[in-house]
């Protein structure tokens, strides 16, 4: 694999979130969040559809309290983590933008 690390996969704790700043091949950097289910990440750019702000109410933490969507701290949208499809709040029927992610040998790293 090829792409930048992102993180450890122990970094983001399994059934929670963390937040990081990714290179991408091109040079620009972005802010991630980073969600795991097992050995799987779900990674998204840490920007609302609905008003570009950061997603996390402190930094790393994007879930919701049962921990089973992503929710924006600005104004409190609802996102599926499998697909980051908005599900509740004015930016319904949108998605958060996807960062291309791999997990290998215990490394979780952009797949550009």
């Amino acid at each position: 694999m090829t792409g930048a690390v992102l993180c450890r996969l122990d970094d983001v704790a399994d059934g929670d979130s963390n937040g990081f700043i990714a290179a991408r091949a091109n040079g620009e950097r972005i802010g991630v969040l980073a969600v795991r289910r097992g050995g799987k990440v779900y990674a998204y750019v840490n920007s609302c559809p609905h008003t570009g702000s950061p997603l996390d109410f402190l930094p790393g933490r994007f879930l919701n309290v049962d921990k089973t969507l992503i929710q924006c701290s600005t104004h409190g949208a609802l996102f599926r983590i499998e697909d980051g499809f908005c599900v509740k709040g004015p930016c319904a029927g949108k998605r958060l933008a996807p960062v291309a992610v791999a997990v290998e040998n215990g490394t979780v790293r952009l797949a550009e």
